[in-house]
């Protein structure tokens, strides 16, 4: 609560507002109510210099998190109502202040952007915004259940491309213990508990990548740190789970073998990969896609992902602001099934298929009853010469006599792969 705060501009005008309504799905604290600004605004909030950063969570409701080194003791947040739209006002719900470690900056020239062979430099210049971490093959982690820097995880469902979603593992007969490199505030043990792999049929592993589809910004770097641990109790040697990683469709590096990088099954690992999205339409799509390598003939043809974080980096004006998204299209009433990237909301999408498919299927029904009665009319009365001589337009679409379909079209990867 900010009423009465020392930490408020005392000489510019706010206006103090709460909601009259709110969606169901929104938690009230603190989106019930709000600080509005008709000009700049400023809040001055003493801290300790160093990295700060805020919660994230992008659900009904929007939350910034931001990483960013402070070099004296106060820190200014200012909320500027924008010059281009006439009666423009800013505002603000809450605001949390988190002093962390600094985990995500790349100074020794490891961190190499993906399809150059360059390095990316990531100080204490530079600025980051998180827009994905996810809890890959687990449930949601809140922020009380993170360690110590109060981060929530989501659920990476509702972002995966396609139909192949994998198979969701857990360490059920594995102990997690993080290595001397690794402290466990870099993320928390549930992340690296749960996973996300292809499955145990190798042949269909071969046919497709497990991928992910994110929507960032345009004309933006993005750190995209990826964490692994080897939780599954058959895989426990090097060259027996062996995949290549692919970014913004590139190449972001072959051959990933978690043991080898871990040592040990039960071990946190994570890498960072720098990505370049060039300038285009506002949004586009990073993808992450992993693939089974199999030219050092692996025991398993599968790959495995326990955790993704993205971060945007900021330009060379220090600004994290992305161009204005394409805007959907306007709702009267807050519809709460639209609000939330969910299991739900993909399972709702998946009935209403599954409803269109059972009336076509109907309809298809009918029309080949339809058929054959008419057809056995002919027969009985001598006039069936023709229906016997013309295949039907059924075995003419699915190609039977003629399998083309059921050879099969060539998977994605070797479409985009060659």
């Amino acid at each position: 609560m900010d009423i009465g705060s020392k930490y408020l501009s005392a000489n510019v005008k706010s206006i103090a507002s709460q909601a009259a309504t709110q969606d169901p799905s929104v938690p009230s604290i603190p989106y019930k109510n709000a600080r509005v600004f008709p000009s700049n605004f400023t809040y001055s909030i003493p801290v300790v210099a160093g990295l700060q950063t805020t919660k994230a969570l992008n659900f009904a409701f929007l939350v910034k998190e931001y990483s960013i080194n402070v070099e004296g003791a106060t820190l200014d947040i200012s909320f500027v109502p924008s010059a281009k739209a006439p009666k423009a006002y800013a505002f603000v719900n809450g605001i949390e202040i988190v002093s962390m470690p600094d985990i995500y900056s790349s100074t020794d020239g490891s961190l190499m952007i993906v399809g150059q062979n360059a390095p990316f430099y990531i100080d204490n210049s530079t600025a980051l915004e998180n827009v994905y971490r996810l809890n890959v093959g687990g449930n949601y982690i809140s922020p009380s259940h993170d360690t110590g820097l109060y981060r929530s995880w989501g659920d990476d469902l509702p972002y995966i491309y396609g139909a192949a979603f994998g198979v969701a593992d857990s360490a059920d007969n594995i102990t997690i213990q993080y290595p001397t490199s690794i402290p466990s505030f870099v993320a928390p043990l549930d992340v690296y508990a749960t996973a996300r792999s292809m499955g145990p049929n190798p042949n269909i592993n071969l046919a497709y990548n497990l991928s992910w589809i994110f929507t960032v910004d345009s004309g933006f770097s993005y750190l995209v740190r990826l964490h692994f641990c080897e939780i599954e109790a058959n895989i426990t040697k090097i060259n027996q789970r062996v995949f290549d990683v692919f970014l913004y469709n590139q190449t972001a590096e072959p051959r990933v073998d978690v043991i080898f990088k871990a040592g040990l099954a039960g071990v946190p690992v994570y890498k960072d990969y720098l990505v370049l999205v060039p300038n285009g339409s506002p949004q586009q799509d990073l993808s992450l896609a992993l693939h089974p390598y199999t030219s050092s003939n692996p025991k398993y043809y599968d790959a495995i992902l326990n955790g993704v974080e993205i971060f945007k980096v900021n330009d060379t004006n220090g600004n994290l602001a992305g161009p204005n998204p394409i805007l959907a299209p306007k709702q009267d009433l807050i519809d709460p099934t639209r609000t939330r990237p969910s299991f739900g909301h993909r399972k709702r999408k998946n009935q209403k298929a599954i409803i269109i498919g059972v009336v076509t299927s109907g309809i298809v029904l009918a029309f080949v009853i339809g058929f054959f009665v008419v057809a056995s009319y002919h027969c009985q009365h001598g006039k069936d010469s023709s229906a016997r001589e013309v295949p039907s337009r059924w075995h003419q679409e699915h190609g039977h006599g003629k399998d083309s379909s059921a050879r099969g079209v060539p998977s994605r990867w070797h479409q985009e792969h060659g």
